[in-house]
């Protein structure tokens, strides 16, 4: 089991400790910087974003893990492209990936690659002009030379992304003075060499660095030599709790690479005020600035304008540090739909559920915020007007018995059915007689009874309404009147039949009167 601590390989497949047991790193792991992406994007509100990564394992691996978190969020992916590795700005690829950029009308793109791929991408950019998107950045490219130095590139707009933390300002400056030192030691060392003679050759021999550092004098990276750093002290901090130091010797005894890694997995120790500390993974516990470019007609500078920080995820802007490079200087939006109106549902019109058209709910509906592509129903108590994010409760009105109102209604109804009453006990006294014969006799006291049942329905219109008053009041009227038209009717063509079917039909009159026509006709 051969111990391995890394200080630049960020996959996250090296997290999986069943293929890779004995790897550490003091980089962080790509599925924190995939966090930060996706909590940048939220906090701008940009929900119709574009992927781009490298064709290696970084850039699939980054783009793998961005579209799963966004998948089960509100942000859609419009694209998803891969940028060709070995490429340069004559690649038809590049060209056709920049124009369909253009089509899905994004304003975000962003762009998880190394700076070896993604500068002839960015190249190709410039020549198309485009200009005034905001490109979100992964760390390995983002404070690169070789892409702020792409001729151009301060016209594509606004460049915003993640680097890991930096270490305190007193690590760095001890990093520049060596930086300083090797440089001179460089310079002695090629005056040297331009003197000719043996001692060129033997440059390196007094100086091993020298070589590098003249062909590449300006490659210097501060944070990962900060990461072999924190990797040197990681391994010392674990051989001294392995050997026994804190008491003051050391032993001398055999140790073995996995008892070495056992204890440097459990190494937490404060470096220049970085906390050194490894997860269950392997990782550092380490979090990501959030870097901006900014330019100064054509000096180029970065401002760190936020963290984020692990155990617990979290995200912090500072507002007065951002500055958009956009013809308003306000944050861009990147939406493919705009938003509904409160009480408006999502019409999803295409794949993109970021793609929709807006209605609104219609009455007795209302718009629950969980679920915005869809109407729910309100309950049978409660009521909402069209376009509502809620239901109210109903409002019950109705007349009490003790209004004025009521009380001069129900006089009328009672003096209306006491004159019903009095007619019906006349005509009871007179049955007998021409006159109530004539005025339909039987039929009479029919018409006088569907007309006080009318009356009586009245007062199932006042107090507080129940079930059975509001399942009566309708069916007595509406049956009580009915049968009192009804009776009209009949009578009606009772006095017809007399002056016409009688004197040509005599027998289909005697027939009417035998089988009790009239009262068929009513029941009918």
């Amino acid at each position: 089991l051969t111990l391995q601590i890394s200080y630049e390989a960020s996959v996250e497949t090296l997290s999986m400790k069943r293929l890779y047991p004995s790897f550490l790193r003091t980089i962080p792991s790509d599925r924190q910087q995939v966090k930060a992406i996706f909590l940048l994007l939220q906090h701008f509100g940009w929900t119709w974003v574009a992927l781009l990564g490298s064709d290696n394992t970084y850039g699939r691996g980054g783009l793998d893990a961005l579209q799963k978190l966004l998948t089960t969020s509100d942000v859609c992916v419009a694209y998803r492209g891969t940028i060709p590795i070995n490429s340069d700005t004559s690649n038809p690829e590049l060209h056709n990936m920049v124009r369909i950029l253009t089509d899905v009308k994004v304003n975000v793109t962003i762009v998880f690659s190394n700076s070896r791929s993604a500068r002839p991408f960015f190249e190709v950019v410039v020549q198309r002009n485009i200009t005034g998107m905001v490109w979100v950045g992964s760390e390995d490219w983002l404070l690169s030379r070789i892409i702020w130095q792409v001729p151009g590139i301060q016209t594509i707009g606004t460049v915003i992304g993640m680097t890991v933390e930096k270490p305190e300002s007193v690590m760095l400056e001890r990093f520049e003075s060596w930086k300083m030192v090797e440089e001179g030691a460089a310079a002695k060392c090629a005056g040297t060499a331009e003197a000719g003679g043996e001692s060129g050759g033997s440059c390196t021999q007094h100086y091993t660095s020298c070589r590098s550092l003249t062909a590449a004098p300006n490659v210097f990276d501060a944070q990962a030599s900060f990461n072999v750093y924190s990797a040197v002290y990681a391994v010392a901090h674990g051989l001294h709790n392995l050997l026994g130091c804190a008491s003051g010797a050391c032993s001398k005894g055999t140790i073995y690479p996995w008892q070495l890694l056992q204890q440097i997995r459990q190494v937490n120790f404060t470096l220049y005020k970085s906390r050194v500390s490894f997860d269950a993974s392997g990782d550092i516990c380490k979090g990501y600035d959030i870097v901006m470019w900014n330019w100064s007609g054509s000096s180029w500078a970065s401002d760190v304008i936020g963290t984020f920080h692990v155990n617990p995820d979290r995200l912090s802007i500072d507002p007065g540090k951002v500055l958009w490079h956009t013809k308003d200087s306000q944050a861009p939006t990147s939406v493919c739909s705009k938003a509904c109106e409160p009480g408006e549902w999502r019409l999803q019109q295409t794949r993109h559920r970021c793609c929709f058209s807006c209605a609104a709910c219609p009455l007795g509906t209302f718009l629950n915020r969980s679920d915005p592509y869809g109407c729910q129903n309100c309950r049978l108590d409660e009521w909402a007007p069209a376009g509502s994010e809620a239901c109210f409760i109903r409002t019950v009105e109705f007349l009490s018995w003790s209004e004025p109102l009521s009380w001069v209604l129900l006089t009328l109804a009672v003096l209306l059915m006491l004159l019903m009453v009095a007619l019906a006990i006349l005509f009871a006294l007179n049955a007998s007689t021409p006159v109530v014969k004539s005025a339909g006799g039987k039929m009479c006291f029919v018409m006088l009874g569907s007309l006080a049942c009318t009356c009586s329905s009245l007062f199932c219109y006042f107090g507080e309404p129940t079930r059975l008053l509001c399942l009566l009041r309708v069916p007595l009227f509406a049956v009580s009147f009915t049968m009192f038209l009804s009776c009209v009717a009949t009578r009606s063509f009772q006095i017809l039949c007399i002056f016409k079917l009688n004197a040509r039909c005599p027998a289909l009159y005697e027939a009417w009167l035998r089988r009790q026509g009239p009262l068929l006709f009513v029941g009918g």
